[in-house]
């Protein structure tokens, strides 16, 4: 039996509003036992950087709505900030693939049910605070522009308040800005002018527009909250740690998001109990300095410690915290940089995965051609995708090597099982600009603390260039170590490849050589031209390559000469299952080739221990004696 999960498509999960978001999406499937699978770019949805944007919002293709019970459709953080519409690729996806329930948050997408927050109550709340715990009355409103939802929404709350404690429409004033400061300021420019009276308070609807409103009032001599209290609304991080830190509430996210996920609920599991969820008043407010309150000291400083930049830390306990500091300090893409191989690269993610924790469970999963990037999907996933990388964030966990492929369509296996309790899953793309080379995967534990943040996102970057680096390096490598038509080793790769498989062979091994040389070669060239001479060459290789193991090498040693070089435990027997295979290869390219000819090679073998002293050329020359005398041994035949 597997869990049911909810498929989250968002934007920017990092930022204070999709937090919260996700928070409360997390909170409410953990009552119902429901995995979350949050589908998401890490930049902004409007990034002028296109060929990035199209890296990036490749992620949104991974989304198999077969795999998901339900959908939540975050639209504000889908929303373009230019045209204010949702980016055309979500409801496109929804329209032709997606057979689930789907609800919105916010009204970007008509045709399903749309959940839409409303923060009256909030506003209302912080107003009464203002006239009960601090005795205002004359009051200002500073809204979002006019005709706006939102603006108009939170202006709501701020009248109702007013009228609830029976303030004269004389006495307050509303003003409209942009939700952002320099509409704050310039309601402090007409305070400071004398343009407009001054009032006892402003009750703000955004923190951006009542820090701009404070620091100009400041800064021209007027105090808050002695001469004018000010009031915020989103509580943000820039809130509380300004100088005069803001009061300020929390919007309310849980009750959209308990209806949006109780809505799903009752198609998913109609016969499922609904669990019961109550607002309680007060509880999203947060006191500050601008209101003439004592703020909250703790939430001050936790703030203030999250936007150091710490290079020395007190590890005395055994913690290392994550900040950006720490990740830059890491010299996490040096390290990526400086790899021998792709295989050295994985490693090297690896070793830095403990720079995103905490977290349960890390994934990464490539396309198995990710080192030719002309072969990588630019829209879409392979069908198959390979999980190079696991890892839990506990010592000696995990793997970073020969990884098992599975089918792209399950997004990851272990998502909705039952085997982990339920958690949430964040999909990142992982890319360098619209080349897409797979992605990456985290599982938290819902219930635990968890949120994503710059630190994951610039990680996930330094990985997106150390893979795009060390597969250009080996592309470069293999220019010079391959050979051009073929694609096996050439002479040099050859040299490169064996100093390695020496220096790791053990005393006991022993030197398996092939020695493969095309027949008639100049016949086909003379007769049906040079196009079909390459044709033949590459149709021998690939047979040779059909016997050739991961650990051994294939090797174009001439124009038509090819040699197979293995080196371990090798029986001497298996020289000749090797030579039957090869052949059975080669009979099948002759059937479906459908050529006027046939294509033919002479091979020979040679299995000799290591501890023999011979160099692996003598043993390459006994192959190629035998294999002469398989071709002598034919042309034999053929004069008989």
């Amino acid at each position: 039996m597997s869990r049911k999960i909810i498929g989250v498509l968002a934007a920017t999960p990092e930022t204070i509003y999709a937090t919260r978001i996700l928070d409360a999406i997390g909170a409410r499937c953990q009552a119902y036992g429901y995995d979350v699978a949050a589908i998401s770019t890490l930049c902004d949805i409007s990034l002028f950087q296109e060929k990035y944007l199209a890296g990036e919002k490749n992620i949104y293709n991974l989304t198999n709505f077969d795999r998901l019970d339900g959908v939540i459709v975050d639209s504000l953080s889908l929303m373009d900030s230019v045209t204010r519409a949702l980016i055309p690729e979500i409801p496109q996806m929804l329209r032709e693939k997606c057979r689930k329930p789907v609800v919105c948050l916010g009204p970007l997408l008509p045709e399903y049910p749309s959940f839409i927050t409303r923060n009256q109550h909030i506003l209302k709340d912080i107003t009464s605070h203002v006239i009960d715990v601090h005795g205002c009355r004359r009051l200002y409103c500073l809204t979002g522009p006019e005709g706006d939802a939102d603006a108009t929404d939170r202006l709501a709350g701020f009248q109702a308040a007013v009228n609830a404690h029976g303030i004269p429409q004389e006495e307050t004033r509303v003003f409209y800005g942009d939700f952002w400061f320099p509409g704050g300021a310039e309601l402090g420019r007409k305070i400071v002018s004398g343009e407009v009276p001054m009032p006892q308070a402003v009750i703000c609807a955004s923190d951006h527009m009542a820090l701009g409103l404070t620091n100009y009032l400041t800064k021209h001599g007027v105090r808050v909250p002695e001469d004018i209290i000010v009031t915020g609304f989103d509580a943000t991080p820039e809130g509380s740690i300004n100088s005069v830190t803001l009061t300020s509430a929390v919007p309310d996210y849980e009750s959209v998001i308990v209806s949006a996920i109780d809505a799903l609920r009752s198609q998913i599991e109609p016969d499922a109990p609904i669990l019961p969820y109550a607002y309680q008043p007060g509880e999203h407010l947060r006191l500050g300095m601008s209101c003439g309150c004592s703020h909250d000291i703790g939430t001050v400083m936790a703030q203030m410690r999250e936007s150091f930049y710490n290079v020395n830390q007190d590890l005395s306990d055994g913690n290392l915290k994550i900040d950006m500091g720490v990740l830059l300090e890491s010299s996490m893409m040096e390290a990526l940089s400086d790899t021998a191989s792709p295989q050295e690269c994985i490693y090297q993610v690896y070793m830095k995965t403990y720079l995103m924790g905490p977290y349960d469970e890390f994934f990464l999963c490539l396309d198995e051609k990710w080192l030719q990037a002309d072969q990588c999907c630019k829209t879409g996933y392979p069908q198959r995708i390979k999980m190079v990388l696991t890892n839990y964030h506990q010592p000696d966990s995990g793997h970073y090597e020969n990884g098992p492929s599975f089918e792209t369509s399950l997004m990851l296996p272990s998502l909705g099982s039952e085997e982990h309790e339920p958690s949430m899953f964040y999909f990142m793309p992982v890319h360098f600009l619209d080349q897409s080379m797979g992605y990456a995967a985290l599982r938290f534990e819902l219930g635990k603390p968890h949120h994503m943040t710059c630190v994951i996102r610039n990680w996930l970057k330094n990985v997106n260039s150390g893979l795009h680096i060390s597969r250009t390096a080996h592309r470069l490598e293999s220019l010079s170590t391959r050979d051009g038509m073929t694609g096996a080793y050439n002479r040099r790769g050859m040299e490169l490849m064996l100093d390695h498989m020496l220096r790791k062979a053990a005393p006991e091994d022993n030197v398996l050589a092939f020695v493969i040389d095309m027949d008639r070669l100049k016949q086909i060239n003379d007769t049906f031209g040079h196009a079909d001479g390459d044709f033949g060459i590459n149709a021998i290789c690939s047979a040779a390559m059909s016997i050739t193991r991961d650990n051994e090498l294939c090797v174009r040693a001439g124009g038509d000469e090819f040699y197979v070089i293995g080196i371990g435990a090798y029986d001497p027997a298996e020289a000749e299952k090797r030579i039957a295979g090869f052949y059975e290869a080669l009979r099948q390219i002759n059937a479906s080739a459908n050529k006027p000819y046939t294509l033919s090679a002479s091979i020979g073998s040679a299995c000799i221990p290591l501890a023999s002293g011979m160099t692996v050329m003598g043993i390459i020359r006994i192959a190629d004696a035998k294999m002469y005398e398989n071709k002598v041994q034919k042309k034999m035949q053929r004069k008989d």
